[in-house]
């Protein structure tokens, strides 16, 4: 690390704390040449896949665009800014602990079909909806009924 001040490299760790938000490591230090302090943050660097949509294109992966999906699929309903943001966390983490360096956007799609399905079954039908783009009445009656058959096993 170099000195802001003199840009010397040699410098000594002083004091190591947890930032306030938990997120980053908190060093203050002290170059070895000048003995001026200064402060460094140490995070994580998060790396997440490229995702990979249906025509082939890739993009980087968004959890803006996941919350907001999620958000349309949850309007009116009964649910917490809360529980969306612990999903699109869910999801987030998911696509982290993917092994490949690019994730299709349909595993992402399934992964926040199966967290709806847990949370609420009329966001759940409002995202596969638009997800698995049902033609017609019939694909929306199939898609309820995998639903409904889902739901009696869980009771079971």
């Amino acid at each position: 690390m170099k000195c802001p001040f003199c840009a010397n490299a040699e410098n000594k760790v002083i004091d190591s704390r947890i930032s306030k938000d938990g997120d980053a490591i908190r060093r203050r230090r002290e170059c070895i040449a000048c003995g001026k302090r200064f402060t460094t943050y140490e995070f994580v660097e998060e790396v997440l896949p490229m995702v990979v949509k249906k025509d082939g294109r890739r993009e980087p992966f968004d959890r803006t665009k996941i919350r907001s999906g999620i958000k349309r699929a949850c309007e009116k309903r009964p649910i917490s800014t809360d529980a969306i943001e612990s999903i699109v966390d869910r999801i987030e983490r998911h696509c982290q602990e993917y092994q490949d360096k690019e994730i299709p956007s349909s595993a992402i799609g399934e992964q926040v079909m199966k967290e709806l399905q847990n949370l609420d079954d009329v966001a759940y039908v409002r995202f596969a909806s638009v997800y698995r783009e049902f033609r017609d009445v019939s694909d929306f009656m199939e898609g309820l009924k995998d639903l409904l058959n889902v739901k009696k096993d869980e009771h079971r």
